[in-house]
């Protein structure tokens, strides 16, 4: 990596940089074995519901686990249970922000970008709280992420900025992302 005369790096260099760290965020997760993973995933649930607390009339935002994310699927029932409405973004339009789509447990799915399950059917909403999966997250709550800029393009787009918590595993904090000014920072980090 070079420097600039100035000594920081430039885009080039982080964009290259913050490739290669998420090759090993990545690959680490997916070293985690599958059981423990899903303690982990449980561990996590129970620390949202105490961040979240009264999910009554709220939308929530989860997503689809991906290349050994953690696996809050199993939270969606209690979360419908206590009148929290569940929802899935979906990539409608690369370097376009996402869209959110209300989702129950039982709702068709299909195949989207990536392969990656979203409701088949269903309007658009906003939701109140966005749950972000990690793939590495510094001290100043800025997260690295698959690189696509879907997420901080989505939250730069909405009306009202929700709460955003970002989830994850411990292994996954890092001394920095090198965050630059579209990076947002999220609000809350829950890691295991």
């Amino acid at each position: 990596m070079h420097d600039d005369h100035n000594g920081a790096m430039t885009w080039p260099d982080i964009a290259r940089w913050r490739k290669a760290e998420r090759e090993r965020l990545i690959q680490a997760r997916l070293a985690i074995p599958a059981d423990e993973r899903s303690t982990m995933s449980a561990e996590i649930a129970t620390q949202l519901d105490a961040i979240v607390g009264d999910v009554s009339g709220r939308i929530v935002s989860l997503y689809w686990p991906f290349r050994g994310e953690p696996d809050l699927r199993p939270w969606m029932a209690p979360l419908v249970a206590r009148g929290g409405t569940p929802a899935l973004p979906l990539v409608v339009e690369k370097a376009h922000p996402l869209v959110f789509r209300a989702y129950r447990p039982s709702d068709r799915l299909e195949k989207g970008v990536w392969n990656i399950p979203i409701p088949a059917e269903g309007d658009p909403v906003i939701p109140d709280i966005v749950i972000a999966p990690l793939v590495g997250v510094d001290p100043g709550n800025y997260r690295l992420g698959y690189g696509g800029g879907f997420f901080d393009r989505t939250l730069a787009s909405l009306p009202a900025k929700p709460l955003v918590i970002g989830v994850g595993y411990e292994m996954q904090r890092i001394p920095t992302i090198h965050a630059q000014p579209h990076d947002i920072p999220m609000d809350r980090i829950v890691t295991v």
